[in-house]
């Protein structure tokens, strides 16, 4: 029996191999796309699963309304919490940003690495694999350090495994010894902790008191079982308390509305869940998108085989009929047609695999990653999803097909059937919907990436190049010093024409931010003011506009030395316009005691991007306060005469003179604030391949449809030309009821579309109003196509030779 199913499923897919090789190539895509989509989501899931103990531990992220969301705990809030709460079984500390590198020194071999400055207990919650020493108060005191193994590879060569007890250094103004205590190996999984090295965080003791301190992140060891949501309110209300005694110490009001928040958050999801920025955190929402939307698109795939399936029906009625006359029952018809749809599924997943593994290269590139194929869960679930899959689409056409009754079928009558129309066209529906939905939403996220893009952003970077500094010191004004000199330097250097510096970089995100009070009514503050230190050319060398007053001027003191100027968004949050903005006098949150002036309004300019809201500034000459050793970079602006040329000359200084030992690490800053679009870019890339898929199946299926229903029509065709139709007329009547169904569809998927860009909008500050065109575009490229691969098979149905179908009339 199973023989002669094979037989019969063979005889038939060469009998439609149009439909066939449409419905394998059509399903191999679209399982092609989910599953690039798929091991995207499963490879971020998968971070942190190298922790054994990793469902008892939490990150502890803290909320409040002067700074928002907060990946970082204050050290009492941490140690407090351990002792007060039964609950908590240990805390740690691991500050370690993948951004930031320090130079570690032996002898005269050097790595420049990535570290962690954290608490003793950092490997009993993280505990990587050992190499060599012990983990046994490893970084108990300011003396140890840990290395990995790749560290140890670099400074001690083949006989890193025994560097235990070998000095290191650390290049800084402290000159200290370190002694190496362990080496460990960095987990090979995914994973936030990749540090270079680990060390004992430096004067941590020192900070016991500060409960609003949030300078640490911070990790709890839970104790199973433990209501999490109701340890999140005990923690919330301590640090509730807490911030009111040190809001009345300050003599500020204390605002119960904005009571701040702690959450807890499970490690094995703080990747993709976390409440706050995070460590090095991926982008939920919009992998949850894209996996939604390349489900549609497998949909879309399934739907073709449906429609095709059940198209070709008239084909396989009177085969239907005979075998029940012959004595076969619908259940073992429902199994041979399941089989055959099986056949092509499993065709179709074979042909995926094969794409996908072609496509991992460059998608990895894509995304920055290293994924591979070697997850057997990856095989399993998608072998659960072949067979879900197979019995879905397989089972509409199976039940269609089994219920067709013997005798109507042996007379000839089934191809009257108005549930056959209904159900194709319902389907076909179904599919032109999902297309029109594809392209309105790729239309207006194109239009909001291009608006972004073409944004005025307040400044002229083009042919500015922004140096960070590698090596920093926060004592004896070595950052302020070390500024200074090396402007001097580098402006002697031919092709440069100005330097200018600034505590926060344009495009690199938010350094500093304060809460700034009205000087003349303390009640009325503006929270999270962009710390703007800066040097006294910086508005000049940006070529930024001034909505009001002047810039700071260094031949007065009182500029250099309280002088202000804000931005226009600060203004409006303080309730002023740019003219009674002027004279103004502020406490800004930097200096609690001294008041500074006003000079000069500026116009709003985007530092961290257009998708945000242009932040309240407060720029002020870093020279006369604290902020003049936080000046970590050169920004330097470059003749257009030999651009390559300076840079080379730039790069032979900073490696020689300026940081001899270090990489250089410089980037245009057009360059620098153009990756604050990645992200949108990347939306972009995406949606239009996805498009193009989509149109592609919805196409390719409409092309074998539309074939096979012009084919039962062919003796229509050649009565029409009998009685003197011409071409024209004939390809309409062919053609203008898929145009019907192209136009019900668009209509329909007009509120989807209109909801679901509102909704992607919404993360927009700067956003586009919702245009027309792109429906009204989606509409006429819909119809267009759909004439174009209809009339094309109609065209083609009118040179028939009439005789060979009207001989039997």
């Amino acid at each position: 029996m199973l023989k002669n199913w094979l037989k019969i499923a063979l005889i038939n897919y060469r009998k439609n191999w149009l439909s066939t090789i449409i419905n394998i190539l059509g399903l191999s895509v679209g399982l092609c796309v989910f599953l690039l989509i798929f091991i995207h989501w499963q490879d971020e899931k998968s971070y942190e699963d190298w922790i054994p103990n990793k469902d008892n531990i939490y990150l502890v992220e803290n909320g409040n309304s002067s700074f928002g969301t907060m990946v970082v705990s204050s050290y009492p809030e941490l140690t407090v919490s351990k002792e007060k709460f039964s609950e908590i079984e240990d805390f740690a500390i691991a500050n370690s940003w993948n951004g930031y590198k320090v130079r570690l020194m032996y002898g005269n071999k050097s790595a420049y690495t990535t570290n962690a400055r954290a608490t003793d207990s950092y490997f009993d919650f993280f505990p990587m694999e050992r190499v060599a020493g012990s983990f046994k108060n490893a970084i108990s005191d300011d003396s140890k350090i840990a290395i990995s193994e790749e560290t140890a590879k670099v400074l001690f060569g083949d006989e890193y495994k025994d560097c235990i007890g070998k000095t290191l250094k650390l290049d800084d103004s402290e000159n200290k010894s370190y002694v190496v205590t362990a080496v460990y190996k960095i987990p090979t999984g995914n994973t936030v902790f990749r540090p270079g090295f680990i060390m004992r965080h430096p004067n941590i003791d020192k900070q016991n008191l500060e409960w609003t301190n949030y300078s640490y992140v911070g990790y709890f060891k839970i104790k199973p079982g433990t209501d999490i949501a109701a340890l999140e309110k005990k923690l919330s209300d301590q640090q509730s308390q807490q911030e009111k005694i040190s809001s009345e110490k300050w003599g500020e009001k204390y605002d119960k509305k904005n009571s701040p928040k702690v959450y807890l958050t499970p490690i094995s999801k703080m990747k993709l869940d976390a409440k706050s920025e995070g460590i090095d955190k991926g982008d939920k929402k919009s992998i949850i998108i894209l996996l939604g939307l390349s489900a549609l698109i497998l949909l879309l795939s399934g739907i073709n085989l449906i429609n095709l399936k059940t198209a070709q029906a008239s084909q396989r009625a009177k085969e239907v009929g005979v075998r029940k006359v012959v004595g076969s029952t619908k259940s073992k018809l429902i199994l041979q047609f399941l089989l055959e749809t099986f056949i092509i599924c499993f065709t179709a997943y074979i042909l995926a695999f094969a794409m996908v593994e072609l496509l991992l290269p460059s998608y990895n590139k894509f995304l920055g990653k290293e994924i591979k194929l070697n997850d057997t869960n990856l095989f399993i679930y998608s072998g659960l999803l072949l067979i879900v899959f197979s019995l879905i689409s397989g089972l509409i056409p199976a039940l269609y097909l089994s219920n067709f009754k013997p005798i109507n079928t042996l007379k000839g009558n089934f191809s009257r059937s108005r549930n056959r129309v209904w159900l194709r066209n319902s389907i076909l529906t179904l599919q032109l919907i999902i297309s029109s939905f594809f392209i309105i939403c790729s239309l207006i996220i194109h239009s909001q990436v291009k608006y972004m893009m073409n944004k005025d952003l307040g400044f002229k970077g083009n042919q500015v190049v922004n140096i960070q500094f590698n090596k920093t010191d926060w004592e004896n004004d070595y950052n302020f010093k070390k500024y200074v000199r090396l402007k001097n330097e580098v402006l002697k250097i031919p092709g440069v024409e100005d330097v200018t510096g600034s505590v926060n970089s344009i495009g690199l995100g938010m350094a500093n931010a304060s809460l700034v009070k009205n000087a003349l009514d303390t009640t009325k503050t503006v929270e999270n003011v962009l710390v703007g230190a800066i040097d006294h050319n910086y508005f000049k060398f940006y070529k930024m506009k001034f909505a009001s007053g002047r810039d700071i001027d260094l031949r007065y003191a009182s500029d250099t030395i309280s002088g202000t100027v804000a931005n226009e968004s600060f203004i409006k949050k303080m309730g002023w316009n740019k003219d009674q903005a002027l004279g103004k006098e502020v406490f800004p949150g930097w200096e609690q005691k001294k008041k500074y002036k006003i000079i000069g309004v500026l116009k709003d300019f985007h530092i961290n991007g257009v998708d945000k809201l242009v932040e309240p500034m407060l720029f002020f000459n870093y020279d006369r306060n604290w902020a003049k050793n936080n000046m970590g970079n050169l920004q330097i602006k470059l003749s257009g005469d030999d651009i390559n040329g300076t840079l080379e000359q730039i790069k032979e200084f900073w490696l020689t003179k300026a940081e001899p030992g270090y990489p250089i690490n410089y980037e245009f800053v057009d360059k620098q604030f153009a990756k604050t679009f990645e992200k949108f870019q990347k939306q972009q890339t995406l949606f239009t391949i996805l498009n193009v898929v989509v149109l592609v199946i919805a196409l390719l299926g409409l092309f074998a449809l539309s074939s096979l229903l012009i084919e039962q029509k062919l003796k229509d065709v050649a009565i029409k030309k009998t009685l003197g139709a011409d071409e024209k007329t004939i390809i309409w009547d062919l053609t203008k009821r898929f145009l019907l169904i192209c136009v019900i569809a668009v209509l329909i998927s007009i509120p989807f579309g209109y909801y679901a860009m509102n909704e992607w909008l919404k993360d927009f500050s700067y956003r586009i109003d919702m245009p027309v065109w792109p429906y009204v575009l989606s509409m006429i490229s819909l119809l267009l196509l759909t004439f174009i691969v209809v009339s094309f098979k109609a065209y083609r149905a009118t040179k028939i030779n009439l005789v060979k179908h009207l001989k039997y009339e």
